[in-house]
């Protein structure tokens, strides 16, 4: 089973280098809509391709590992986790390609002020510190870390569900902003999504650490 153990960890490790990319996918094109950096935006875009390959190969190893040593138990839990940890993480990269097209395929910056009122900041950073718990979690097998996802990404689902208020009322004070608002109103959504599958991958880590599904658990 010597072939099996180097099998698995080189499969754990290219889901950690997946993680490390998707995550600096999603940093950059942030970086780039708010900055309307057209090159950086540019670059997530190219990468995209990078990205589907490792997904189409992660999803590959697995499909080989069940085949080829039949695991069970951890092991099993183990290629479970990380073909949806994977699926999410593409998912994820999917929201970066969109972000950063809105940037290539439009000419002008969004005004900062309509960044400032729907509190863009807060989200993105609340988002930054959503991906270091995942990376230190699924590296470490630290489930506190994971658990640390699902009151943060709150106040991603809070941002969310006032923007759309806060930029109604912006387009009544300025009706030449209707456009980049519907188009903020639209990357806003997709940050949303992005904490719904970083909330994901926490279940999945913590699955594989704890054995514990929380998807099914009754809300307290």
């Amino acid at each position: 089973m010597a072939n099996a153990e180097y099998q698995r960890e080189v499969l754990n490790q290219a889901v950690i280098d997946m993680l490390d990319m998707c995550r600096l996918q999603i940093e950059k094109a942030k970086e780039a809509f708010i900055t309307h950096d057209e090159d950086l935006a540019e670059e997530v875009i190219h990468k995209e391709t990078r990205v589907n390959a490792m997904d189409l190969r992660i999803a590959r190893d697995c499909e080989k590992f069940l085949a080829l040593y039949n695991p069970v138990a951890v092991d099993l839990r183990f290629i479970m986790a990380a073909l949806k940890i994977n699926y999410e993480l593409e998912r994820i990269a999917d929201h970066a390609y969109n972000i950063s097209k809105y940037v290539v395929d439009e000419d002008k910056k969004i005004e900062p002020k309509l960044l400032k009122a729907i509190q863009f900041d807060a989200m993105s950073e609340t988002m930054d510190a959503m991906l270091n718990h995942i990376t230190i979690a699924y590296q470490d097998k630290d489930v506190k870390s994971a658990r640390k996802v699902f009151k943060k990404d709150k106040v991603i689902d809070k941002i969310n569900r006032r923007s759309f208020v806060v930029l109604e009322e912006e387009i009544k004070k300025d009706a030449s902003i209707i456009q980049q608002a519907l188009i903020l109103f639209s990357v806003v959504k997709k940050m949303e999504r992005v904490g719904d599958l970083i909330k994901n991958i926490a279940e999945e880590i913590i699955f594989y650490s704890d054995a514990e599904i929380l998807k099914h658990k009754k809300s307290k």
